[in-house]
C-alpha cells in the first residue's frame, strides 16, 4: 500500500529527479534540508545526487538507520533497500568528502553510522542490484586505502589529514576479502575515514588469519561476534580468544558448529569449559547466545551459570541436550527474559514435556521466538503443544520445520495459532501426507523435495483460508524447505561453495595417498 508523502517530500522528489539541475543547486540548498534530499534521492536512486550530497555534507552525523527510516515527511523505512547503485554513491561521496574541499574548517561531520542497513530477501529497489554486508565491507575497505595512497601520492591540501571521520559499520570478513579489510584496520590511525567496527562476522577464514583482524578489530567496543560456518574454531582456542583478548561490550555471540564436544572429556577439558563459562561471566553486556551443533550434554549450567546478565536470546539447537540440561533451562534466572529460544533437534515433547511446559510458561511473558525444527513433533503431541503455547501471548514467529505432522494436524495447529494475537510469521513443515510412505524422520536434504507438489499446494491454501477467515491477513506463513534466508550465506555462497569443494578434494586426496600407502 502507497505511503503519504509530505508537500515538502513531494518536492524534494522533483527538485533530485533532475539530476543536473540538484546538484548545480547543492550550493544554495539549507543545511536541514539535507536529510530530507537524501531520502528522496534514495528512493529514486539519484546515485549522483547521492554521491554530491554526501561529499558536501554539512552536519555533524550521518546515520543511515536514521536518514532511511520512518521519517515525518516520509514515513516508508527505506533502511531495508540496500540498493547497490545508492551504497556505492553514499561511500564515494564520503571518500570524496574528505578529497575535494579546500577548506576544512567548515567540515563539520564527525561520525557516520553504517549499520542502520538491514539485508533481506526481497528488495524493492528498481536496479535489483543489492550491495551486502559483505560488499560494503569491501569497498568501504577498498576507498580508505584509496584514500591513503592518493593523499600520500599528491600535493592536496594538508587540511585534508586534519579531518577525522569515524565511520561505524558491520564488517563481515571471508578469506576473499580478508587481505583489503585487514589493511585497511592496520592503518586506520593514518587515514581521515576511521572504520569503527561495532559487528563483526567470520566465515571461510583461517584461524591465524582471524586472530590477527579480530585484534585489528579494537575488540574493546565490540558489540556483536559473529564466527561461522568455515572458521575451524574449537574450545582450545575459544579458551585462548578470551583468555587473550576482552570484550567487555559484547552482547551477542554466535559460535560454529562443534565448537563444544563433551563427548569423552577430560578433567582438563572439564576446567577448559569452565574457564569459557566464567570468561562470559566477564561480559556484563552478554544478552544473546548462539551455539548450535555442539555437543554440550549436561553441561548447560556449567557454561550459562557464571553470566552475571540474563540471556534474551539463545540457540542451543542441535546440542543433545538431556533432561538436566532442560531442567536447568526451565529453573535458571535466564528464563524469564527469554525473547528468542530456538530448541531445534531436541524431541521435548517426547523426553522432556512436563520441563517443557514449565519452560514456556516462565518465559511466556517475554517470548517472541520460538523455533522447534526437527523435533519429531507428531499427530499425538499437537494437543500438548497447543497447550503449551498457550500463554504464550507474545509470540511473534514460530518455526517447526521438518517435523512428521499430517495436513489435519497442521490446520488444528493453525486454528489456534491464529489466536495468538501478536503472531506475524510461521514456518510450517510440508505435511507428513505429500511424502511417499515410508518416508523416515528427519528427511535428509536429498529427500526434502521429494513430496506431491500440487497436494502441499492445496494444503497451504486450506492453512491461508484458516487465517483469512480468522481474519489473521498479517500473518505470513510459508515453507521455505532448507531453512529460513541468511542474508550473509547468500551473498557469499559462491566462496564457500568452493571452499566446500577444496576441502572435499583435499579430504579425497588423503584418503588416496593413504590407500597407496597400504597397498
Amino acid at each position: 500500500k502507497a505511503t503519504m508523502k509530505s508537500l515538502r517530500f513531494i518536492s524534494a522528489e522533483a527538485f533530485v529527479s533532475n539530476a543536473e539541475f540538484a546538484r548545480k543547486s547543492l550550493g544554495g540548498v539549507a543545511h536541514n534540508l539535507f536529510p530530507l534530499l537524501f531520502k528522496a534521492s534514495y528512493l529514486l536512486e539519484q546515485g549522483e545526487v547521492i554521491h554530491d550530497l554526501v561529499e558536501n555534507w554539512p552536519l555533524v552525523d550521518f546515520n543511515m538507520g536514521k536518514l532511511l527510516g520512518t521519517t515525518a515527511d516520509y514515513q516508508e523505512d527505506l533502511s531495508r533497500r540496500t540498493c547497490s547503485v545508492c551504497l556505492e554513491s553514499c561511500l564515494t561521496g564520503l571518500r570524496d568528502y574528505v578529497l575535494n574541499h579546500p577548506s576544512p574548517y567548515v567540515k563539520r561531520l564527525k561520525v557516520v553510522d553504517l549499520t542502520g542497513i538491514k539485508d533481506v530477501e526481497v528488495q524493492f529497489c528498481e536496479c535489483k542490484k543489492t550491495m551486502g554486508r559483505w560488499a560494503r565491507t569491501q569497498l568501504l575497505s577498498k576507498l580508505c586505502l584509496e584514500l591513503l595512497v592518493y593523499l600520500q601520492q599528491t600535493q592536496c591540501n594538508p587540511g585534508a589529514f586534519e579531518i577525522s571521520v569515524d565511520v561505524l559499520i558491520d564488517l563481515f570478513v571471508t578469506e576473499r576479502n580478508y587481505e583489503v579489510v585487514m589493511q585497511a584496520l592496520l592503518r586506520k590511525c593514518c587515514c581521515p575515514l576511521k572504520i569503527c567496527c561495532v559487528s563483526f562476522r567470520s566465515d571461510n577464514l583461517d584461524l591465524q588469519k582471524f586472530f590477527y583482524i579480530i585484534k585489528l578489530t579494537d575488540p574493546s567496543s565490540l558489540r556483536k561476534l559473529e564466527i561461522v560456518h568455515n572458521v575451524r574454531l574449537e574450545m582450545e582456542h575459544l579458551e585462548i580468544l578470551f583468555n587473550s583478548i576482552h570484550f567487555p561490550l559484547l552482547m551477542s555471540l554466535t559460535l560454529p558448529a562443534r565448537t563444544f564436544n563433551v563427548q569423552r572429556f577430560t578433567a582438563t577439558e572439564e576446567r577448559m569449559l569452565t574457564n569459557i563459562g566464567e570468561k562470559m561471566g566477564e561480559m556484563t553486556q552478554l544478552t544473546e547466545l548462539s551455539m548450535p551443533f555442539s555437543i554440550l550434554t549436561g553441561r548447560i549450567q556449567k557454561l550459562l551459570s557464571p553470566l552475571k546478565t540474563p540471556l534474551k536470546m539463545l540457540d542451543v539447537s542441535n546440542c543433545s541436550l538431556n533432561h538436566a540440561d532442560m531442567a536447568y533451562l526451565a529453573n535458571s534466572f535466564h528464563v524469564n527474559h527469554l525473547e528468542a529460544l530456538d530448541l531445534s533437534g531436541h524431541k521435548i515433547l517426547d523426553l522432556y514435556p512436563s520441563i517443557f511446559f514449565k519452560l514456556l510458561s516462565h518465559s511466556s511473558s517475554v517470548l517472541r521466538s520460538l523455533t522447534l525444527e526437527d523435533c519429531n513433533i507428531q499427530d499425538t503431541h499437537v494437543n500438548m503443544l497447543i497447550l503449551g503455547l498457550s500463554p504464550c501471548q507474545k509470540l511473534q514467529e514460530f518455526k517447526f520445520l521438518g517435523n512428521p505432522l499430517s495436513s489435519q494436524a497442521l490446520k488444528d495447529l493453525f486454528t489456534f495459532l491464529c489466536e495468538l494475537p501478536m503472531l506475524k510469521n510461521v514456518e510450517f513443515p510440508v505435511p507428513r501426507d505429500c511424502y511417499p510412505i515410508g518416508t523416515t524422520y528427519p528427511i535428509d536434504d536429498a529427500g526434502l523435495c521429494r513430496f506431491d507438489h500440487q497436494k502441499y499446494e492445496s494444503v497451504a491454501e486450506d492453512l491461508n483460508l484458516i487465517l483469512l477467515q480468522a481474519n489473521r491477513e498479517d500473518v505470513k506463513a510459508s515453507t521455505p524447505l532448507f531453512g529460513s534466508y541468511d542474508a550473509a550465506v547468500q551473498e557469499t555462497n559462491n566462496e564457500l561453495g568452493a571452499y566446500l569443494i577444496k576441502s572435499f578434494k583435499e579430504t579425497l586426496e588423503k584418503f588416496t595417498t593413504s590407500l597407496n600407502k597400504m597397498s
